[in-house]
This record gives structure tokens, C-alpha cells and sequence, in this order.
């Protein structure tokens, strides 16, 4: 486990170490979340935007299809939450 010590700006920012950066790929105007547990503040990443890495992909790969972001966002809702209940 690492710990690192900080301190909160006077605008309240906090700089978030480039090792957890490097560790949870974020980067710049990436959305994070913080969410308050027993005594603790976490600070989580929220889930990728599945259609948006499928795109990525299908340009990479220069896809000629067309993708139902629907039936893609259906399946990996369900996927989602079958993972919860194991």
C-alpha cells in the first residue's frame, strides 16, 4: 500500500500524485468521484464510458459498420450487474 501526504490548495485543489495517476489512467479533465466512507474520503474513478471506448476502437481499427451504442450499453449494463451479485 502507498501513502502519500498532500496538501489542499487555497482554492481546496488537490494535486493527486502521478504514481495513482499512472495506476488509475487519470488524466486531465478526467471526471472523478468522491464519495465519503465511515471516516474516510475515497476518491474513485467512475466507470469508462463503454460506448465512448468502443468508438475508439472501431476508428482504430477503421470499422466501416456502424455501431448500436444502445445494444452495447444494454450488454455491458447487464454484464455490470451480474458482476455485482457474484
Amino acid at each position: 500500500m502507498v501513502r502519500i501526504e498532500s496538501r489542499v490548495g487555497p482554492k481546496g485543489q488537490v494535486v493527486i500524485p502521478k504514481i495513482f495517476r499512472d495506476e488509475y489512467n487519470i488524466s486531465p479533465g478526467d471526471k472523478i468521484i468522491f464519495e465519503e466512507n465511515s471516516q474516510s474520503l475515497v476518491l474513485k474513478k467512475p466507470n469508462e464510458n463503454i460506448v465512448k471506448v468502443f468508438e475508439e476502437i472501431a476508428k482504430k481499427v477503421r470499422f466501416k459498420g456502424k455501431i448500436d451504442v444502445h445494444a452495447i450499453e444494454e450488454q455491458y449494463e447487464e454484464r455490470w450487474k451480474r458482476a455485482q451479485h457474484i
